[in-house]
C-alpha cells in the first residue's frame, strides 16, 4: 500500500472529528441527553428485557473482531455499527436522523488494520467504550487499577448502560445484545453483576502469534498516525489504546508491572514488552477464571488456532454457549471466511522467541488447562 493510501485510510474528516470532540469534552452533557432519550421511551423500553447479553472479550488481535462480525450476522443479536460514532449516548435519537440524511452508495473498505477485514459505516463495531469512559474518567490511566469487580457500584452508570443496551436493540430489532469490548477482560465479574445470565467468549491466541500480530499493528499505526494528528485524538475518543502513539497498557491491578511494561516500549523492547503484557493480562483473565466459579461457567475460551483448524466444530460450540440457535447453512456460511493469516509470519529471532516462552509459557499453559473445559 503506498503512502498516500495509508494516509487516506488513517484520515479523520473535518465533521467526525468536530462532533466527536464535542462528545468528549462534554460527557455530563451527553449523559444527560441520553438518560433524557431514555425517560422520553420509558415505554418502549419497559417492553425489552435483557436476556443473556453477548460481550466478547480480550486482547486485540486475538480474534474479537471476527466473533463479533461472525455474531453480527444473527437476526437475534444488536450490535454497535461504525455509524453509531459519535452519538453512542443517544442512539435512538442518532438513527433517526440518520435514517433521513441521503447517503451515498458505499463501498465496502479494508479497514486501517490492513488485515483483510472490509467494512463500511454499517459494519459491527466495538465503541463501547466511549460510555465506560464518560462514568469512569480514570480507566485508561495506567497508574491505576482498571479492575472493576463485583464490589464496584456505579447506579447512575448502570442504569444508563442498561437503557443503552435497550436503545440499541430497539433501534436494531434484535433480541440479544452484542458486544465486542477489550477493555472489558477486566470488568467480567461487574458485568457477570450486572448481568447474571450473560455469556462470555473470550478469544486466545498463541503467544508468538499474537505477540507478532501486536507488534505489527502498532508499526502500521504509528506511521499511519504519522500525518494524520487527528487520528490520534479519534482513538483516544473511541477509547483504542492498543497500538499507536498513545499507546497504553491495561493495568490489571500490579501497577509496578504496568509501568514497567510501558517503559519497555519506550526503550522500544517491543517483544519483551508485548511478551509481558501478554503475561500481565491472560494471567490477571486466569486467575479470576479459576477464582470465580459463576465466571467460569458463563465463559467460552476460544482459541483462534483452533477455530482456523476446525471451524465448523467450534462455530457450533461458540453458537451453543452463545445461547443462538443457528443453521447449518449459517455455519457454513460463517466457516468460509476464517482462515489463518496468510499476510504475514512471526520473523522472531532465537533470542526474542526464548523471550516471549519464558514470559508467557507458565500463563499459556493454564489458559490451555482451561480451555479444556470451554472451546481450545
Amino acid at each position: 500500500m503506498s503512502t498516500s493510501e495509508q494516509d487516506n485510510i488513517f484520515r479523520v474528516d473535518p465533521w467526525t472529528h468536530f462532533l466527536g470532540g464535542l462528545v468528549a469534552r462534554a460527557p455530563a452533557l451527553f449523559q444527560r441527553l441520553g438518560s433524557f432519550e431514555s425517560r422520553l421511551l420509558t415505554d418502549r423500553l419497559a417492553d425489552i428485557p435483557i436476556r443473556q447479553p453477548i460481550f466478547i472479550a480480550g486482547l486485540a488481535r486475538s480474534g474479537t473482531t471476527l466473533l463479533l462480525e461472525i455474531l453480527d450476522k444473527h437476526p437475534d443479536t444488536a450490535s454497535h455499527r461504525y455509524r453509531d460514532f459519535p452519538m453512542l449516548h443517544i442512539p435512538y435519537f442518532w438513527n433517526r436522523f440518520l435514517a433521513f440524511t441521503p447517503r451515498a452508495e458505499e463501498k465496502p473498505a479494508e479497514r486501517a488494520h490492513q488485515d483483510g477485514i472490509m467494512v463500511t459505516a454499517d459494519s459491527p463495531e466495538a465503541f463501547e467504550e466511549v460510555l465506560w469512559m464518560s462514568y469512569f474518567p480514570d480507566l485508561h490511566d495506567i497508574a491505576k487499577c482498571s479492575i472493576l469487580d463485583t464490589g464496584t457500584t456505579h447506579p447512575q452508570f448502570e442504569r444508563f448502560y442498561r437503557d443503552h443496551i435497550r436503545k440499541l436493540m430497539l433501534v436494531r430489532g434484535g433480541k440479544r445484545y452484542l458486544s465486542k469490548g477489550n477493555y472489558n477482560i477486566t470488568r467480567l465479574d461487574y458485568l457477570l453483576r450486572l448481568f447474571p445470565d450473560a455469556r462470555i467468549l473470550i478469544p486466545v491466541r498463541d503467544p508468538v502469534w499474537h505477540i507478532a500480530s501486536l507488534r505489527k499493528q502498532h508499526r502500521l499505526f504509528c506511521r499511519g498516525q504519522e500525518n494524520n494528528p487527528r487520528a490520534v485524538r479519534h482513538l483516544q475518543r473511541v477509547g483504542h489504546f492498543e497500538f499507536g502513539r498513545d499507546r497504553r497498557p491495561i493495568n490489571t491491578g500490579d501497577s509496578d508491572e504496568t509501568q514497567a511494561i510501558a517503559e519497555l516500549w519506550r526503550q522500544g523492547d517491543e517483544v519483551e514488552g508485548w511478551a509481558r503484557y501478554w503475561d500481565h493480562v491472560y494471567r490477571f483473565l486466569a486467575c479470576r477464571l479459576q477464582q470465580n466459579d459463576a465466571l467460569r461457567q458463563a465463559a467460552s475460551i476460544v482459541s483462534y488456532e483452533t477455530l482456523c483448524q476446525q471451524p465448523m466444530d467450534v462455530l457450533r460450540g461458540i453458537f451453543s454457549h452463545s445461547g443462538l440457535q443457528v443453521s447449518d447453512v449459517m455455519l457454513e456460511r460463517a466457516a468460509t471466511r476464517i482462515h489463518a493469516p496468510g499476510y504475514y509470519a512471526p520473523d522472531f529471532s532465537s533470542r526474542e522467541l526464548a523471550c516471549i516462552e519464558r514470559h508467557t509459557g507458565p500463563t499459556w499453559a493454564r489458559l490451555q488447562a482451561l480451555g479444556n473445559h470451554h472451546q481450545m
